[in-house]
């Protein structure tokens, strides 16, 4: 009787740990990505506020306004909601390409050239076609050069063996170029004189705001983006073919897969999420198509992505945390007599921490399921 208890219980307990085993390993695999990016924010906070304390000033008051001007209240909230959407786009323009093992930072110049693109062909449509109709011709111009400008960098990184890193980046300085010629020249409101930009667009054709808050519609535009992205990734057949080019081009190619067509294709999508991004600025916030546009959402965009392990629907609540920060910098300004470049200087040195702690991913056993002692 005690021999078959016994054996019972060691089944029993055997039939647990078949089930307890799958679920712990899938929490451990999870949960290292928000662990170190956890990690690496705080430790990048703890530089900053060195850098502070040597600068003369109080990090608990930097935090404490850092806060107030991001989170504090509603107005500050909706503030940062408002800038979090474009770097939920130009977010995408790096975590899309990475899953192929592409490094692309050059996301600022579809931002600029997608935001001309939409000003261009708006203009010629304001009064005559109805505000939808012209906002969505403003989103397919913007689109279309943005993912053929991203798209380049891929096509010169398979077909031609350019860096396209080295690429996307210098594309950039280029797009800010011919957004600058454009708008000083064929494109410029004979009006604008201290600032040159294109003609302003009318209030009716301006992306309205989301009902019960003052937040434009980019921000539920750019979420319904990293989702539709998530799914392409981690659904479709198309986002499987990705995954394996980006773990092995050379195995992806034995089985046939068309690796080609995947580094341009994804980097094409990728750009067009940061045109629609420059479409959203010229559409809700600006106006018009200006200097302005090269905000550098494009280069925050590769700090939120890279925090976001390249996970489309993590994107989401860092573009938030990102965009508060990025929205309290006025405040921090004011209240602490600090420049303006203060949040910058926070937001290098968390992306100089994000990259040292990648040399963490895979080293601690307890978020490796495979170096767990296996039971016999």
């Amino acid at each position: 009787m005690t021999v078959e208890a016994n054996t019972s219980a060691i089944a029993i307990a055997s039939q647990r740990s078949s089930v307890v085993r799958p679920i712990l390993e899938w929490v451990a695999r999870r949960a290292e990505p928000v662990v170190i990016s956890c990690g690496a924010i705080l430790i990048g906070l703890a530089l900053f506020s060195i850098f502070i304390l040597v600068i003369g000033k109080s990090p608990a008051t930097l935090f404490q306004l850092m806060y107030t001007g991001g989170f504090g209240s509603w107005f500050s909230i909706q503030n940062s909601l408002s800038r979090a959407a474009p770097l939920l786009l130009t977010a995408l323009c790096v975590a899309l390409p990475a899953r192929l093992g592409l490094v692309i930072i050059g996301g600022e110049g579809a931002v600029v050239l997608g935001g001309v693109a939409a000003a261009a062909a708006a203009l010629p449509f304001v009064g005559t076609l109805p505000a939808f109709l012209v906002l969505l011709l403003m989103a397919a111009a913007a689109m279309l050069v943005g993912g053929i400008w991203i798209g380049l960098a891929g096509f010169l990184r398979h077909y031609r063996g350019v860096n396209e890193t080295i690429s996307s980046l210098l594309l950039a300085y280029i797009a800010i170029a011919l957004m600058n010629q454009f708008v000083e020249g064929p494109l410029r409101d004979p009006a604008s004189l201290n600032k040159p930009s294109t003609t302003p667009l009318p209030a009716e054709y301006m992306l309205g705001k989301i009902p019960g808050m003052d937040v434009h519609w980019g921000l539920a535009i750019g979420v319904v983006a990293c989702i539709v992205s998530w799914v392409l990734i981690e659904v479709t057949s198309y986002g499987f073919a990705a995954r394996i080019a980006g773990g092995n081009v050379r195995a992806a190619q034995i089985q046939g897969l068309p690796v080609g067509r995947l580094i341009v294709g994804f980097t094409a999508i990728a750009g067009s999420f940061a045109g629609l991004a420059g479409m959203i600025e010229v559409a809700a916030v600006q106006g018009s198509a200006n200097a302005s546009l090269a905000a550098g959402y494009g280069y925050t965009g590769i700090l939120v992505a890279f925090l976001a392990r390249h996970n489309p629907l993590a994107i989401i609540p860092v573009a938030i945390l990102l965009g508060g920060i990025d929205a309290s910098g006025g405040l921090i300004q004011r209240r602490m007599a600090l420049p303006d470049a203060t949040v910058l200087v926070l937001q290098g040195m968390l992306f100089v921490v994000i990259l040292f702690c990648e040399t963490f991913y895979g080293r601690f056993k307890i978020f490796n399921p495979d170096l767990w002692k296996r039971s016999p």
